[in-house]
């Protein structure tokens, strides 16, 4: 729903780059259109909560530009070869496009519980070798890397820029980073863009010989390919800025000449009860298994509750409070719309045709612009869910009222729709999840015709029979009201 194109609004949105740090407004090569890579996941096993808040903050940041009246083309490359790849089908003892292929599809299944998006496109490593052998070419060919015995390394000192991301010097990372040193590069610092073959691994022919690309000339391949050497936003983890993104740089841009990405964003990490995950500690939650016990929206919910490059700590207090969080969104929208259906059932005379009132509208755009002012700046999910509460807490006390009307119920109703979609939290409205309305009202009678029976006992019967389903009942002068507590 691109809500600002709809109604012609001009959108500025600031954006923290990494690059630069501080927050930038979005300028895009193109107008109204947005070149966006991401980096992937590495497919030799299901993958954690940690990845799964930077999948879901990106897929928000998609949902979110789009929702602003951005046309985004969106990559997200699959790192289908590589040495834990190989490390895993030795040990289920397949081989290694079996482990990638059956990891992929279990990323969408994980991926799609959390209604994460596919992206516009999703190129796997192995489908662009070619691509990247040509671009390693060119790179030698321009004197920027250089092969020992069947390995090419990309020359960090050819690149004058080089540490620009991560804001340390090519001298200050030679002194201080732990680099993979061996014996036949020129400099500790080089980088691997191809791997000569080791005997039973899976390799491509190449001009050094047989072999594999490095990990980092990937995502620079990819992202090439698909959006063009020049991109507008390029994210990733808070980890992969050195060495990944940095070298990302160095190589694209000594190819091209021109700069690679306008901005860089990186989330921030996922504590586990305060520590740092890692499975030595035991405490390394897979996505796989929390779904098995929390619901996917409220999980979502949970990673979006802090604005995206601050960290998150999960504990099982925080997502209990989102899962009543989720349930309080879910019951204010199915009262909204059991008040509305019960209204739409009066007879045309007893009911109130007018469009949404004025007041109702003057909220409703005052929720909106808190909304899109909080997602404006920096992709603030946080206050933007604070947005989204304040919506509901208003549409609760219309709720309230004795007098309301259709078209207000399916405003409000609509606006928290709206608000959730681009935050990906989808609401569980089925049928089943709740009682049926009309079997609340049939029970609403009985109690009515109890009471005019003097019959309080089984009037009280059937209100604590509802409360028991979560069903609130009012007696008012106007008669008796109920919603869904």
């Amino acid at each position: 729903m691109p809500f600002a194109a709809e109604r012609g609004i001009s959108v500025t949105i600031r954006l923290y780059n990494t690059m630069s740090g501080q927050k930038e407004i979005l300028e895009t090569i193109e107008p109204n259109k947005v070149r966006f890579y991401a980096c992937g996941p590495t497919v030799y096993n299901l993958f954690h909560v940690g990845n799964a808040r930077m999948f879901v903050v990106f897929d928000t940041i998609r949902r979110y530009l789009e929702y602003r009246g951005y046309e985004v083309r969106f990559v997200q490359n699959f790192t289908d070869v590589d040495d834990r790849i190989i490390q895993r089908a030795n040990e289920l003892h397949e081989n290694v496009r079996w482990v990638a292929d059956h990891y992929i599809d279990e990323y969408f299944k994980d991926a799609g519980a959390l209604n994460i998006r596919p992206a516009t496109v999703h190129p796997r490593a192995t489908e662009c070798v070619d691509d990247m052998i040509r671009f390693i070419e060119d790179l030698i060919r321009l004197g920027h890397a250089y092969e020992r015995n069947g390995d090419v390394y990309f020359d960090t000192s050819s690149f004058p820029e080089y540490g620009k991301l991560s804001g340390q010097s090519l001298d200050e990372m030679q002194a201080g980073f732990r680099v993979q040193v061996l014996e036949h590069k020129d400099d500790p610092t080089d980088f691997a863009l191809w791997k000569a073959a080791k005997p039973g691994e899976e390799s491509w022919d190449s001009p050094w010989g047989p072999g594999r690309p490095g990990w980092h000339i990937e995502c620079s391949v990819m992202s090439a390919k698909y959006l063009g050497e020049q991109i507008d936003i390029h994210a990733g983890g808070r980890d992969l800025v050195f060495p990944h993104h940095e070298n990302e740089i160095a190589q694209s841009e000594a190819r091209s000449g021109k700069p690679f990405a306008r901005y860089w964003l990186h989330n921030g990490t996922l504590n586990i009860n305060g520590e740092k995950m890692s499975k030595s500690l035991g405490n390394f939650i897979m996505t796989r298994d929390l779904l098995e016990k929390r619901p996917a929206p409220a999980i979502r919910l949970f990673l979006l509750s802090a604005q995206y490059r601050h960290p998150l700590n999960y504990t099982e207090d925080a997502m209990d409070q989102a899962e009543v969080a989720l349930e309080r969104m879910e019951r204010c929208v199915r009262n909204l719309e059991d008040r509305r259906e019960r209204l739409a059932e009066l007879p045309a005379g007893l009911r109130r045709a007018d469009g949404v009132s004025s007041e109702t509208q003057a909220a409703i755009e005052a929720v909106r612009a808190q909304f899109t002012d909080a997602m404006d700046d920096d992709f603030n999910t946080a206050d933007g869910l604070a947005a989204v509460f304040e919506a509901v807490r208003r549409a609760n006390t219309y709720l309230a009222q004795n007098r309301v009307q259709e078209a207000d119920l399916s405003a409000w109703r609509g606006l928290i729709l709206e608000l959730l979609n681009p935050l990906g939290i989808k609401l569980q409205l089925d049928a089943t999840a709740v009682r049926d309305a009309e079997e609340i009202e049939q029970l609403l009678a009985e109690r009515d015709a109890a009471r005019k029976a003097r019959d309080f006992q089984r009037a009280d019967e059937i209100r604590d029979q509802l409360a028991a389903s979560g069903i609130i009942i009012e007696d008012t002068a106007q008669g008796t009201r109920w919603y869904r507590g």
